[in-house]
This record gives structure tokens, C-alpha cells and sequence, in this order.
């Protein structure tokens, strides 16, 4: 498979969620793809303490974690979230920065833009905006971003390498990218890594946890550390582990 192609297939699942108004990476380890069924339990994680109508409104069930709660936002800040699905994760930030603050949100799929501008215009959050592109390649200028977030959506990303150097670049100095993705407990092999229904479903994008953390240290950050973590089983027979994890790193 090449880059395009696995981007083009996870690009379709997900235009397929928001006609259907279900998850591709909710409860069942990243929900249902287009030709199997996960059944791991309990890798949706629940928002709490946010603004109800925003979860009820955005909420599509995407992420395995809730790093809007990690992230220390604070008024003022600009925030970007990569993988912005339907803009839950954005407008939550966008409350936490207030009207001194902006959180923008980046996607490739257009009708995940297109809901999301459709959410936000529905519960009224005049510091949010979203652009589209591809997180290896961002629409966003260098140096302008306090924080950077993201809820499983880097496992989908074929160049994790040239995912993370783009969001060392947005980043301000001192600025933290905090995010809640899908890793491996071992690696996983090729037959799977070619596998498009597992594509979609979080689980052959997944890197070994520590290599991946290696990508982070490698684009050049610091204070890089896990603030949490949570395993899980699946009813398929797979030869690694399946983790979320909620990473922390300093530019």
C-alpha cells in the first residue's frame, strides 16, 4: 500500500461515520470497519466536567482518550487540534481559552469539516475555526501554537516521523503537544500493517509504544512522558498489545 492509498481508505471510513452518525474509534477498539467487527471493550473514553451540549452535539465517539483535560489550557492560548473530526476536542479548548484564545481544528475529510462548521455554528463558539489538510503537511504558519492535541488520530497517519516534525515546527518554544492515541505492545506484522479494514481501525497504523515515544524524542522534544495509559482485549487473535496512551512533550 502506499501512503496515499492507506490515507484514501481511512479518509472513506470516516466520511462514512459522519453519514451514519456512528464511531470508526468508539467502543468497540475503534468500532466497526467496513469489513470486520472489533469487539475490544472500553477504548472509548467519556468526557466529563465539559460543557454537555458540546458533548452531545460533537461527540461522534472518535477518541481513545481525553487530552483537553490533560493539556493545562489556559485564556490567551491558540490551540491546535489535528484530526479534528466533527470538533469536539476544539470546542472544548476553545471554551478553556475564552475569547483571548483560538482553537483551530485540522482534517482531511471534508465531510468531518463540514459537520464540524455545521457544530460549531449550532452551539455559537466564535474562537474556533478548521482547516483542511493533512497533518504531515499542515496549514499553519511556524511558531504559533501553544498547544497541540490530538485523540487517537496519529495511528492513522502513514509518516509518523514527518507528522511529529510538524508539530514541532507549529509549536512555540516552551509550547506542549499533548495527545491520546492507539500503541502496541510489540509490533505488529506485515500481513496485518497491509490490512485496510485494520487500517481504519486504529490497529495496524499503531506503533510499538516505546518507538513510538522514540519519534516523539527524535523530532526533537523534551520532557517527554506518558501521563496515562489504559490496555486492552480484543475477541480477535492479535501476536502484540493494544494500549491507549495520553503522552506529554515539550518543544
Amino acid at each position: 500500500m502506499t501512503n496515499e492509498e492507506i490515507k484514501d481508505s481511512v479518509r472513506k471510513q470516516y466520511t462514512r461515520v459522519v453519514a451514519e452518525s456512528s464511531s470508526c474509534c468508539g467502543p468497540g477498539c475503534c468500532g466497526e470497519t467496513e469489513t470486520a467487527t472489533m469487539t475490544t471493550p472500553g477504548m472509548r473514553e467519556g468526557y466529563t466536567g465539559v460543557d454537555a451540549n458540546i458533548v452531545a452535539t460533537a461527540d461522534l465517539g472518535l477518541g481513545c482518550g481525553t487530552p483537553t483535560a490533560f493539556a493545562g489550557l489556559a485564556p490567551g492560548m491558540t490551540v491546535l487540534d489535528l484530526g479534528s473530526g466533527a470538533g469536539i476536542d476544539v470546542f472544548i479548548a476553545a471554551k478553556e481559552v475564552g475569547p483571548g484564545g483560538r482553537a483551530i481544528g485540522v482534517d482531511m475529510t471534508d465531510a468531518m469539516l463540514q459537520r464540524a462548521e455545521i457544530n460549531r455554528k449550532k452551539l455559537g463558539i466564535a474562537n474556533a475555526e478548521f482547516r483542511k489538510g493533512e497533518i504531515e503537511q499542515l496549514p499553519v504558519e511556524d511558531s504559533t501554537i501553544d498547544r497541540v492535541i490530538s485523540n487517537c488520530v496519529i495511528n492513522l497517519v502513514p509518516d509518523k516521523q514527518k507528522a511529529y516534525a510538524e508539530i514541532f515546527r507549529v509549536l512555540k518554544p516552551g509550547g506542549k503537544v499533548v495527545l491520546s492515541d492507539i500503541v502496541t505492545v510489540g509490533a505488529v506484522p506485515d500481513s496485518l500493517r497491509a490490512d485496510m479494514r485494520l487500517w481504519a481501525g486504529c490497529v495496524s497504523g499503531a506503533m510499538d509504544k516505546d518507538a513510538y515515544l522514540g519519534v516523539v524524542r527524535d523530532a526533537g522534544f523534551r520532557e517527554v512522558r506518558v501521563l496515562a495509559e489504559k490496555p486492552y482485549t480484543s475477541s480477535e487473535s492479535f501476536p502484540f498489545g493494544i494500549v491507549s496512551v495520553t503522552i506529554e512533550a515539550t518543544r
